[in-house]
C-alpha cells in the first residue's frame, strides 16, 4: 500500500502538537494522606504527549527557537539531559523532521536509552560521575566547536523552560483548584516547574507559600533533581522564590511508590514519589489549606529500580 506523505513545514508540525502538551489533571491523594481541613493534590504530567513532565519546556523551547529563527532547517537541535526532556525532544523532532543530538549520562535507565534509540536520536554518553553537569558542559563544548551545525538548546539556561509552566502549569493549578491553593510544592532539577510555577502562582496570589525540594545529600537516586549545594545552579533558577526549602531522603521516596501503588492505584517513578513525600510533610504541619505538588512521570522508564523496590 502507497503512503502518502505530505510535506509540512517543522513550524506546522510542532504547531498542530499543541493540543498535546499539558492540561493535565488533579488527583486527590486521601488514603496515603488524609486531614481534616487539608487537601493534597497532584498534578499527573505523564498524561501527555512523551509521558512527563517535560513535554511543556521541551515544546515550548523547540515551537519558540523555531519562530524566533534559532532553529533552522538542516540544523541539529543539541542539549544535555537525564533522560526526560531528551525524550520529549526526540518525539517533536521526529514529528517535524528536526534533527536531534542530545548529551546524556552514560547511568541513565535502560528504558530511557532504548526510548531515545527507537526514537533516532543520536546519543552522546557523558561520565556518570559528572551527572548531568558533565552533559551540559559536552554539548556547549560541541556547541562551541560546530555553531552552525548546532541549535544548543540549554534547558538549563533558556527562559522558555520556566515560561512553558509560568503560562501552563501555574495557570492550571489555579482554574483547576478554583484560585484555592495555599501551598505549591516541587522539586528543583532544572528549576524550571518551580521557577515558572511559583512565579506565576505568587502573581495570583502573594500569600501562596513555595516549598523548594532537593535531594538530602549530593549521593542520591531521584534522577533529574539537583542538589544545589553541590551541583551547578541553573541559569533560571530564582533563589528568591522559595518560602522554604526540604531535603527529601531516596529511600522514603522508595517506600511511598511501594505505598502509593498499594493505597492510591499510582505506579511512580522515584522522583514523583519524592515530590509527594515532600508535599505530604508541608500537608501534615497545615491546620486548613490546598497543597499541590506535581508527579513528573510515572514507572514505565524505571523498570530495574521499580522492580527492585517491589521485591523488597
Amino acid at each position: 500500500m502507497k503512503t502518502l506523505v505530505t510535506e509540512w513545514t517543522a513550524a506546522e508540525r510542532i504547531a498542530e502538537m499543541e493540543h498535546f502538551v499539558g492540561n493535565t489533571p488533579l488527583f486527590r491523594i486521601k488514603s496515603l494522606f488524609s486531614k481534616p481541613g487539608v487537601e493534597l493534590y497532584a498534578k499527573v504530567e505523564w498524561q501527555q504527549y512523551g509521558g512527563s513532565v517535560k513535554a511543556r519546556p521541551a515544546y515550548n523551547i523547540i515551537r519558540s527557537a523555531i519562530h524566533d529563527g534559532h532553529l533552522t532547517e538542516g540544523k541539529i537541535l543539541l542539549d544535555a539531559t537525564s533522560g526526560n526532556t531528551g525524550i520529549a525532544y526526540a518525539i517533536f523532532c521526529a514529528v517535524s523532521g528536526i534533527p536531534l543530538t542530545l548529551c546524556i549520562p552514560e547511568n541513565a535507565s535502560r528504558e530511557r536509552k532504548s526510548i531515545l534509540k527507537s526514537l533516532r536520536a543520536n546519543i552522546v554518553y557523558t561520565s556518570q560521575y559528572e551527572t548531568t553537569d558533565g552533559s551540559q558542559r559536552v554539548a556547549k563544548e560541541m556547541a562551541e566547536n560546530e555553531p552552525h551545525k548546532y541549535f544548543y538548546a540549554d534547558q538549563y539556561s533558556n527562559r522558555n523552560n520556566w515560561l512553558a509552566h509560568y503560562n501552563g502549569t501555574a495557570q492550571e493549578i489555579w482554574e483547576q483548584t478554583e484560585g484555592r491553593v495555599t501551598n505549591f510544592v516541587a522539586a528543583l532539577g532544572t528549576t524550571g516547574t518551580f521557577t515558572g510555577t511559583g512565579t506565576r502562582l505568587k502573581e495570583l496570589n502573594s500569600k501562596i507559600q513555595l516549598t523548594a525540594l532537593q535531594p538530602e545529600t549530593a549521593l542520591h537516586g531521584l534522577e533529574g533533581w539537583k542538589h544545589l549545594e553541590t551541583a551547578k545552579v541553573p541559569a533560571i533558577y530564582n533563589d528568591q522564590l522559595a518560602d522554604e526549602f526540604r531535603g527529601i531522603d531516596t529511600l522514603e521516596a522508595y517506600e511511598v511508590i511501594r505505598d502509593a501503588a498499594k493505597f492510591e492505584g499510582l505506579l511512580l517513578s522515584p522522583s514523583s514519589a519524592a515530590n509527594l513525600v515532600g508535599a505530604m510533610r508541608v500537608a501534615e504541619k497545615l491546620e486548613s489549606g490546598v497543597v499541590v505538588t506535581v508527579l513528573p512521570d510515572n514507572s514505565d522508564k524505571y523498570g530495574e529500580i521499580v522492580q527492585h523496590i517491589f521485591k523488597n
